[in-house]
């Protein structure tokens, strides 16, 4: 994790990459735990049997979940020691290129593409790239490219 002692200091890191997060894996529970959260039983995510005749050959992740994991890869990608809250702002692209596969890990890759100062902190705009692990360890190609607004606050 790359850590930041001011919010300042990201400021002159636009269009470089502040961080990559930790692997997480999106198992079939993961998948039909947020399947069941959202209502979203759709068989390619939740019918392992049926995906497995599929377009995938087996369950797949739902996009949404994908997506949903982009705060976690923030708190293990970077921190900034005097930020005390941030928040989601929104989202400006978001994009699926590739499936997640039940069984996959993943991580986001972090690049500064604009920072904005706001009362109280900084709005900060990231371009996270969601990288599924390939089956020799190295990273695999983006399954989740999104423009994500956080605003972070001292």
């Amino acid at each position: 994790m790359r850590t930041f002692e001011r919010l300042d200091q990201l400021a002159s890191l636009i269009g470089e990459e502040i961080g990559v997060s930790d692997w997480i894996e999106v198992s079939q529970s993961r998948i039909q735990a947020f399947a069941d959260a959202t209502d979203d039983q759709q068989w390619i995510h939740t019918d392992p049997a049926r995906a497995a005749q599929g377009p995938f050959g087996t369950p797949i992740a739902h996009g949404f979940l994908t997506l949903s994991l982009l705060p976690r890869f923030y708190e293990t990608a970077f921190r900034v020691s005097e930020v005390r809250m941030g928040v989601n702002y929104g989202l400006n692209r978001v994009r699926f290129p590739a499936p997640v596969p039940a069984g996959s890990r993943l991580r986001g890759r972090f690049v500064l593409r604009q920072f904005d100062v706001i009362e109280g902190g900084a709005q900060i705009t990231m371009e996270v790239s969601v990288e599924r692990e390939a089956s020799d360890g190295a990273p695999g190609k983006p399954v989740c490219v999104a423009e994500s607004l956080t605003r972070q606050y001292r």
